[in-house]
């Protein structure tokens, strides 16, 4: 076990005598606290549970446990790994998998009437269950069983709960089941194999534990900005176990943290529990951010009590507004072409994910297209600085019912709540080709469902566009696209081929474009009323879709293939994809190194003519 020190001293957030410039980030957190934090990670012990007894012969109490594993890390490696364990070719329903250690009880420089020991999982699932010496935790969402495996979620340790030394026992079970989101993971409906992946659940993110206020601000933070008139929109979330008077006091910096541009305060009388609080702040002097200049401001928010003690958190924002006019996407008020390219991190490492996303930019992207999978909250604070927007969504269930929306609408919300502040996300999908969503065009229940979480979006989080099912199948209501880019996945190693997909796409063709026809539910004419995006296409050197699979020929393909995008009504394209994956061999980028095997600059369409 290792600890970090940000402060001297194990304690709650303490404001700085003067903000420092972008603080190092060793957490998988978006959302920094002035505090110090243990961090957890490293060898504990492990069981496989195949009988899933352990619950029953409360293993949580005392139990020996045989076998070792490295935390953060999946359970599919620790199963290879334990002795007398046959590597897995992938299990086929359900594991169990229990992880435990000690650690000691911290020094606090805080009382326990001021501070609250608080332990979070960067990620983990898809389903966990904690104790601390014996006791079931409960989440500070109140759930006595953690559901989903993309975001964080934490735990307050009751006092009398803690000892001199102490036990954490972690229970982690994962299915096959196709209701969960699973993404590209395999599941009982994609089986393993072509475009679906090896699962990869568990411990998947570190852990950490930190001292931190009994009332306080949350580790997440929601921004708007309206461009025209600099007025910043700020959603933060309060944690009161103390009923009062509070004040709520944003601060905003220049990136470097030396000259404040803006301050204001905020009374606030608070009851206990968790409640969300928006408020507005003049920054009449920020610069917009923006591929080109990826301008970004530092933010300090501060709960101080009645006392006048203060807790504290900061984190890093831009100003930007994204719309879709017609058939155009403007970014800060301009057209913008999405010069895009999908990318799976699969199990990437956050190191290997920083090269991929270096490497994107220098390839000539404006945007990256995260398909269908979670990832470390340190890779949009990456985009926000390199500038590269991001195009989110949500990792999909397999199967379409009524318990696949349920948990489909959770995982949303969760990812969505930890990830509002960034500049660089400017686009959401609801789903990806009709993946948990296969009766989209017969069930009206899907539809509506679907319709429903992108009105939601609208009003919730107005900072991005939404797109209701990605690459086809899109749901018109009245004639309306409930969608706010019409996009087609288009397939094809043919030049000729490809140049009569885009003109019939432009002409308004609808049908017989894409694998399933663009748009289900009633009439919709496409007359360039939304914008087009291709948002797939290429794949050269993956088998299933043909094309040339050396670096060369498959470097002159793009240029050729991208050279007719820019010469129709088409707002953006996503080449796929960025690096290989599995099976799938169509990447641009080492995926261990970050190099490029093919030239600099080569998905830039407004240079696609210079590159060589």
């Amino acid at each position: 076990m290792e600890t970090r020190y940000i402060n001297n001293s194990f304690s709650a957030s303490r404001p700085e005598t003067a903000p420092i410039a972008e603080s190092i980030n060793e957490l998988p957190r978006a959302v920094l606290r002035p505090n110090t934090y243990m961090l957890l990670d490293g060898e504990w012990r492990f069981m496989i549970d195949p009988d899933d007894k352990g619950l029953h012969e409360r293993w949580y109490v005392g139990h020996s446990f045989t076998e070792t594993a490295h935390w953060p890390g999946s359970i599919e490696a620790h199963m290879a790994q334990a002795k007398g364990q046959v590597v897995p070719m992938g299990w086929q329903d359900k594991i169990v998998a229990w992880y435990e250690r000690e650690f000691p009880l911290p020094q606090r420089s805080e009382p326990s009437s001021r501070s609250i020991i608080q332990l979070t999982f960067g990620a983990c699932g898809y389903e966990t269950r904690v104790w601390l010496n014996g006791h079931p935790l409960r989440t500070i969402e109140d759930e006595e069983v953690h559901l989903g495996e993309y975001t964080s979620f934490s735990y307050e340790l009751p006092e009398d709960y803690l000892h001199a030394q102490n036990r954490l026992t972690v229970r982690i079970v994962d299915t096959m089941d196709a209701e969960i989101p699973r993404g590209k993971q395999e599941s009982h409906v994609y089986k393993r194999g072509g475009i679906w992946y090896q699962t990869y659940s568990g411990a998947v993110r570190s852990v950490w534990l930190e001292s931190v206020e009994r009332n306080r601000l949350r580790s997440r933070v929601g921004v708007v900005s309206v461009v025209e008139d600099r007025l910043v929109r700020f959603s933060v979330t309060t944690r009161i176990h103390d009923p009062g008077d509070y004040i709520l006091r944003l601060q905003a910096f220049d990136h470097y943290g030396k000259e404040l541009l803006a301050t204001s305060d905020y009374p606030l009388r608070l009851e206990a529990g968790q409640k969300q609080q928006r408020v507005v702040l003049n920054i009449d002097r920020a610069d917009l951010w923006s591929p080109e200049t990826p301008t970004r401001y530092k933010l300090i928010a501060q709960l101080i009590d009645s006392e006048g003690y203060v807790a504290e958190i900061e984190t890093q924002f831009g100003l930007r507004k994204i719309e879709a006019r017609g058939r155009y996407i403007y970014l800060n008020n301009k057209p913008v072409y999405l010069d895009g390219i999908l990318y799976q991190p699969g199990a990437a490492t956050y190191e290997e994910m920083q090269r991929h996303m270096q490497a994107m930019k220098e390839l000539g992207c404006n945007l990256v297209r995260v398909h269908i999978a979670g990832v470390d909250p340190r890779i949009y604070n990456l985009a926000d600085k390199l500038g590269l927007m991001l195009w989110v969504e949500v990792p999909s269930p397999h199967s379409s019912t009524g318990l696949s929306r349920e948990n489909h609408r959770a995982e949303l919300l969760r990812m969505v709540a930890l990830i509002s502040s960034h500049p660089s996300v400017v686009i959401w999908s609801l789903y990806n080709e009709d993946w948990g969503a296969q009766d989209i065009a017969t069930n009206p229940e899907t539809r509506q469902y679907i319709m429903d979480m992108y009105h939601y979006m609208q009003i919730a989080y107005p900072q991005y566009l939404v797109v209701d099912n990605d690459g086809w199948q899109h749901i018109s209501w009245e004639g309306r696209l409930k969608s706010d880019l019409l996009t087609a996945h288009l397939y094809t190693p043919d030049l000729n081929h490809w140049r009569d997909l885009l003109q019939r796409l432009e002409a308004g063709e609808l049908a017989n474009v894409a694998a399933y026809p663009l748009v289900v539910g009633d009439p919709f004419f496409y007359r360039g009323q939304v914008p087009l995006i291709v948002s797939e296409w290429g794949g050269f050197g993956f088998a299933n879709y043909g094309g040339p699979a050396e670096a060369e020929g498959r470097a002159e393909r793009i240029r050729l293939f991208k050279r007719e995008l820019r010469r129709d009504s088409i707002a953006g394209d996503i080449y796929t994809q960025a690096t290989n994956i599995e099976e799938e061999r169509n990447g641009l980028i080492d995926p261990q190194t970050g190099e490029l095997t093919v030239p600099a600059g080569l998905l830039n369409s407004s240079d696609i003519d210079s590159v060589t």
